[in-house]
């Protein structure tokens, strides 16, 4: 379960405003991808908050609205497909959450990043591997982060029915790759991710 031993290490060593960073979508073919930034008051305990991959959609809904509620600031932030075209998939996850963190209301001087990878922020940064279980800022943003692609994933079926994103969000699952031979790729979709077509 996560806790606040990541965020109190840090207050500990003088930081006052420590931010969670995750992001959605890394591995999908279409739509862009999404990044959150969340700073939480110490201590605050919210019921049932974890790891978003664990929680179902209903639940991840209801925390989506409370933690937006309880947080001391947080943003989500994208990056395009054409911009993961352009400088690949991990640069662009790291822009994302780079923009997120920039985009915080309460500037935030530390930033606890899920994952093993860094780059680029302004401010210094601690990467916890599994940090969505981890720690609850990262688990925080997680959640901004899935729950705001999983609509985008809604948003973006509508105007594209025949490839059913609104099922697989996005993944290259058999139907859906399976659609996009039949009809071709739309402009949401990220062209480094569609090798498969060449086939």
């Amino acid at each position: 379960m996560p806790s606040f031993e990541y965020e109190e290490k840090h207050y500990a060593e003088g930081y006052s405003a420590i931010c969670g960073v995750d992001e959605a979508g890394r591995g999908p073919l279409c739509g862009p991808v999404v990044a959150a930034a969340v700073i939480l008051p110490l201590g605050l305990e919210i019921e049932g908050l974890n790891d978003s991959k664990k929680l179902t959609e209903k639940k991840r809904e209801a925390l989506f609205e409370i933690i937006k509620e309880k947080a001391v600031a947080y943003a989500i932030a994208e990056a395009s497909p054409a911009e993961i075209d352009e400088i690949n998939i991990l640069n662009a996850s790291m822009l994302a959450m780079r923009r997120a963190v920039e985009a915080l209301e309460v500037p935030a001087d530390f930033a606890l990043i899920d994952g093993n990878c860094s780059r680029g922020f302004s401010i210094p940064t601690e990467t916890v591997v599994k940090g969505d279980a981890k720690s609850y800022s990262i688990a925080a943003a997680s959640i901004l982060a899935k729950v705001t692609r999983d609509r985008q994933c809604l948003e973006l079926d509508k105007e594209y029915p025949q490839y059913g994103i609104a099922k697989h969000k996005g993944y290259p699952t058999k139907d859906h790759m399976d659609a996009v031979r039949q009809y071709g790729p739309a402009p949401i979709y990220r062209m480094s991710f569609l090798k498969f077509l060449d086939k």
